[in-house]
């Protein structure tokens, strides 16, 4: 797999030209969007809190936050196709992006309490950058939502600074990786998510591992 950066291709006019100041935005939304993803695990992890629901109006949320300022479409689902830079995938139809997320949203409900939470962050990383339902930040949203996930259906935020999101924009190439395999399994009829779960064990394990040091007072 290539480390060229996988982007998102839609007919949008830019909002930011000038590459300095586009950065500073995608910098400063990002923190954003993380505290979005703090706030929420707080509200559905309080002892009087309902099971948690993943609904559109949430994943809507995280991409408006992450795309504020950036493109004319933040928080709304792309109003034509798209294409994935450096990637064997097609995104479905525009069309098709209501409905898929709704089936992404009851697939995670319905398996609330019978999955694991690392299968269910998988899935919904996997999931939505398979449909790739927005005209741009549907990596960024994915792995905001996955941590979103795994954290509320673990019962409580994930301690350490190194998080799981931070590490995978860190290092991609592992994480497209992940995506093509379960794209390809995809193709064949089956959900086999096994290559996605592994890089999100592991990312994981590191994030704990890197509080536990820093709790103790050990050098990393």
């Amino acid at each position: 797999m290539s480390e060229t950066e996988r982007h998102s291709r839609a007919l949008e006019p830019e909002l930011i030209s000038d590459p300095d100041e586009k950065a500073r935005v995608e910098a400063l939304n990002g923190l954003r969007q993380y505290d979005q993803v703090l706030e929420l695990v707080r509200q559905w992890t309080m002892p009087e809190s309902p099971r948690f629901k993943l609904r559109i109006s949430t994943i809507l949320g995280l991409q408006r936050t992450a795309l504020e300022g950036l493109s004319s479409y933040a928080g709304n689902f792309r109003p034509g196709p798209v294409e994935i830079g450096e990637s064997k995938h097609t995104p479905p139809g525009a069309h098709l992006v209501p409905e898929l997320v709704e089936q992404m949203c009851d697939y995670v409900n319905e398996n609330w309490e019978d999955k694991a939470a690392i299968h269910l962050a998988a899935y919904v990383m996997w999931r939505l950058n398979w449909i790739h339902p927005f005209a741009d930040g549907n990596g960024r949203t994915s792995r905001a939502l996955s941590y979103l996930v795994l954290c509320v259906r673990s019962g409580y935020l994930l301690p350490g600074d190194n998080t799981i999101p931070d590490q995978i924009a860190q290092d991609k190439p592992p994480y497209y990786d992940a995506l093509e395999k379960a794209d390809e399994a995809w193709k064949g009829g089956t959900i086999d998510l096994s290559a996605m779960e592994e890089l999100l064990s592991a990312r994981l394990a590191t994030q704990l591992a890197d509080y536990h040091r820093a709790a103790t007072g050990q050098s990393s």
